[in-house]
């Protein structure tokens, strides 16, 4: 497929740094284009649809400023769930610390939804991971919030960095998902469009 997708300029709409990595690793060619939208959703919209609607919409804003005729763009959006109830990036450290607390002990689900444009079809989709904390004391929140980089994370954490490793007892899904790009299912939904 790899081949097949040498045709196309491939864009991620997204300026995040994970998954810029996910995407080099995974062998993708291509070009970063950072979509700066408000990322709001209509009030009614299925929690387990924002995601995908977001990411639909970053799509979108990248197409409007994309000239080749042969682009694929790909943007992807994460969300964090817990209790029906949407934990979004951190405006200050306390809320990191306050986020951290509620998921102590508990599981919480991230969802990443994806979009892929092209200049003829649009195919929006999403994975779901299970996520399950160990109990978290408050002076190891604080010494994560103080050491780590939480403020652009959906839920104050990231999965690859010290609380994955110390405080994550499992997961059920992709782990990549987590880190804000399931490669794999990308891959599959790229091999029916191309």
């Amino acid at each position: 497929m790899i081949e097949t997708l040498s045709k196309y300029t491939i864009i991620l709409a997204s300026g995040s740094p994970r998954r810029k990595e996910l995407l080099t690793k995974a062998g993708f060619q291509f070009k970063v284009i950072s979509s700066d939208i408000e990322e709001t959703y209509p009030d009614d919209l299925p929690t387990d649809q924002i995601a995908a609607y977001i990411a639909e919409q970053k799509a979108i804003a990248v197409d409007s400023t994309v000239k080749a005729r042969q682009a694929l763009i790909i943007a992807a959006d994460t969300i964090v769930i817990h209790e029906n109830t949407i934990l979004g990036k951190p405006k200050t450290k306390q809320d990191a610390f306050e986020t951290l607390q509620r998921l102590s002990n508990t599981k919480h689900q991230v969802i990443t939804g994806v979009c892929i444009k092209s200049t003829n079809q649009t195919t929006k989709f999403s994975a779901t991971t299970q996520v399950y904390f160990d109990k978290l004391l408050d002076a190891e929140i604080e010494y994560y919030v103080n050491n780590y980089e939480v403020m652009d994370k959906a839920g104050s954490y990231a999965i690859q960095d010290w609380i994955g490793l110390n405080k994550i007892n499992k997961i059920e899904g992709c782990y990549f998902n987590v880190m804000g790009l399931p490669v794999s299912l990308l891959r599959k939904k790229l091999a029916l469009l191309v």
